[in-house]
């Protein structure tokens, strides 16, 4: 008898918030299809998961043809994509407008905004034709969708930019039985914010640790996004760190 599990595709799977979104999916019934760069972490992550929950594919999701190629090897292997989860992201080089580099700017965007584009074009056409129709995107919008951090300009304007993507495929998805939401996380501990709990920058100019949260909290958060009924939809969920300087401003 064929597996009827839900499929979850997982981007930025090999570390950080992916990892703990891709074991959660997994743990929860999901199969998981686990994408990013490093093909090597990705298996890390695998390694965490039963064997028939995983699926590790490493893609470069910059790259149209590869991010076109895996959402094809996912629906030929597993018959269906039921929800993605948009994670993959870079903060890139810190600097203002006037400090980063064209180079450094685009990089950033191919990551954060088009990489995002390309793996929601390709789900959607999936969830469109398949039987039952319809599915779920989730995308990690970050904090930064709200309020920047001082020399964030290229990640800042990615994460703006996330919220009018979700805000699009939400409203286009709605006569196919898609939804679409977006979670914004400020300060989960993960390799990726470990310098914050040592020292980050204000807007003030000073330099102050920050609290950090389990990011498996976050990973909970997305399960529940992701669990919901067709008829009902997280739109924007924020999950910050308590204390963090971000309302009010402190």
């Amino acid at each position: 008898m064929p597996d009827m599990s839900p499929v979850a595709v997982v981007t930025g799977a090999g570390s950080g918030l992916g990892r703990h979104i891709a074991v959660a999916l997994a743990g929860d019934g999901y199969r998981v299809a686990l994408v990013g760069r490093r093909a090597e972490a990705l298996r890390e992550t695998a390694a965490d998961i039963a064997s028939d929950r995983a699926y590790v594919l490493p893609a470069d999701l910059t790259d149209p043809a590869v991010v076109a190629a895996t959402f094809d090897t996912v629906s030929r292997d597993w018959g269906r994509v039921d929800v993605l989860v948009n994670n993959a992201g870079t903060f890139g080089p810190p600097g203002a407008v006037d400090e980063i580099s064209p180079e450094q700017w685009q990089q950033v965007v191919d990551t954060n905004l088009t990489g995002a584009f390309l793996c929601a074009h390709h789900a959607v056409r999936v969830m469109k034709t398949q039987q039952p129709q319809g599915g779920r995107i989730i995308n990690n919008g970050s904090i930064s969708a709200h309020s920047p951090r001082p020399a964030s300009v290229a990640y800042t304007a990615t994460k703006h930019a996330i919220t009018g993507l979700t805000k699009s495929i939400s409203l286009d998805g709605r006569d196919h039985g898609i939804a679409c939401g977006q979670i914004d996380i400020g300060n989960a501990a993960t390799d990726m914010t470990s310098g914050i709990a040592t020292g980050a920058r204000q807007a003030d100019g000073s330099v102050k640790p920050e609290p950090t949260f389990d990011a498996n909290h976050a990973a909970r958060a997305v399960l529940y996004m992701a669990n919901l009924p067709p008829e009902a939809n997280v739109q924007f969920l924020t999950i910050t760190a308590t204390t963090m300087p971000y309302i009010g401003r402190g």
